[in-house]
């Protein structure tokens, strides 16, 4: 298996899409998870992250620009009692719904498939953190078209039980930059997680991210034994 570190990770890739990271601080005590945004289009470009309580929300950095809405203003992160959802779409509503109405993870996803924009068909990638008795797990999930075949949907989901401290997962939509954009290939990445505060590891990940295409980044470390949570977004647009 493969570990890189955020820095060489993020370096590799000019456009990565969407990603969200998700593991165990270096110290055990926390559960780290990231989400960022890029974008290529003016559209997708013009967006700003924007804290909602306990939630998180894309929104128009110029309300005059924006001429498309859909697949690009969502939640991307909603927290349902000890589970906090994290993805890059409408499927947060839906995983926060189903959830709550007793489905699973992987139940409430079949509901959905990869998004409509012909031809990348981007993939929705979606992690979902829980904490319990004093620990935690988490599962990631790619859903995403066969080859760029708009009839066929590739669903998988990857679980991790007392995930091991100082290392994240790691999924983004895309595989490389190309028109149209290749789906994600893969397990999701496995990344080093240095011990850090949370300041210093949203440093890293935004100075890391293609500068050019970087738009949004969103970092949470929540408090395994007490749940408390500590949040961080840094948006491009000012």
């Amino acid at each position: 298996m493969e570990i890189k570190t955020i820095a060489n990770e993020l370096n590799s890739l000019a456009y990565h899409g969407r990603g969200i990271i998700i593991g165990k601080s270096a110290d055990s005590k926390k559960a780290v998870t990231a989400y960022f945004i890029m974008g290529r289009s003016e559209n997708s470009r013009n967006r700003v992250f924007v804290a909602e309580g306990d939630a998180m929300r894309t929104k128009a950095f110029d309300e005059s620009k924006m001429t498309d809405p859909h697949l690009i203003i969502y939640y991307p992160v909603r927290v349902l009692g000890n589970k906090t959802i994290v993805t890059n779409g409408d499927q947060t509503d839906t995983l926060y719904e189903l959830m709550d109405k007793q489905m699973t993870f992987e139940q409430a996803l079949r509901t959905r498939e990869f998004e409509d924009d012909k031809p990348n068909f981007t993939p929705r990638i979606s992690g979902i953190i829980r904490l319990e008795n004093d620990g935690m797990n988490y599962a990631m999930s790619i859903l995403k078209s066969a080859e760029g075949d708009d009839s066929s949907c590739e669903r998988f989901t990857y679980a991790y039980s007392n995930p091991i401290a100082g290392k994240a997962k790691f999924i983004h939509t895309y595989n490389c930059d190309g028109n149209p954009l290749p789906s994600f290939e893969g397990e999701p990445k496995t990344l080093e997680l240095p011990d850090v505060s949370i300041d210093e590891l949203t440093d890293l990940i935004w100075t890391n991210l293609n500068e050019d295409n970087k738009v949004s980044l969103f970092v949470r470390y929540i408090d395994i034994e007490s749940g408390k949570a500590e949040t961080r977004i840094v948006n491009k647009n000012k």
